[in-house]
């Protein structure tokens, strides 16, 4: 059996991004399927801006993932069926894709056959690797990748970083 893996890599934080501005759709060159999910009339706007003329329209987009967005918007539900078909049209081999961080809950939604609604609840950080790997239309999720500040030559002060974790140090 053929495996395929994906890496999902979203970028740092632009400047749009850190105002808090939806996106364009932007391209994942080599990776169309992959592209990030159109707002319609909200790309380039503010969550705030767009609840502030009509906050029936962001609480029926945050609860309902079939509505899309007015004026040409995809709804999440569609850009999980686009990003899921993307999936299951790769090859074997390993894969790596610069995406949106929507892009990513939309993968892992697909992969884990999860609902919809689940999309709003997964939490993607920027300038990370989310790894799926496939193999007979199944998909897991990697998680649990190690941390480089746990490595022996990490740059880590012990004594600074006790008392974050509950459990008691190893000796």
């Amino acid at each position: 059996m053929s495996v395929v893996r994906l890496r999902l890599v979203t970028p740092p934080l632009g400047p749009a991004a850190r105002q808090g501005r939806f996106g364009v759709g932007a391209p994942c060159p080599g990776h169309e399927g992959l592209r990030g999910q159109e707002m319609g009339e909200w790309a380039g706007r503010t969550l705030d801006e767009v609840a502030a003329g009509n906050p029936q329209a962001v609480g029926q987009w945050l609860t309902d993932p079939s509505y899309a967005p007015p004026g040409g918007g995809e709804s999440v539900a569609a850009l999980i069926a686009r990003t899921g078909a993307h999936l299951t049209g790769l090859g074997p081999g390993t894969h790596r894709a610069v995406v949106e961080q929507a892009v990513v809950r939309a993968a892992v939604v697909y992969a884990l056959d999860l609902p919809g609604a689940a999309f709003w609840r997964l939490d993607v950080r920027p300038d990370t690797v989310t790894t799926l790997t496939g193999r007979s239309g199944r998909w897991n999720l990697l998680v649990g990748q190690p941390d480089p500040a746990s490595r022996p030559d990490s740059q880590t002060n012990p004594s600074t970083d006790a008392g974050t974790d509950p459990r008691p140090a190893a000796r």
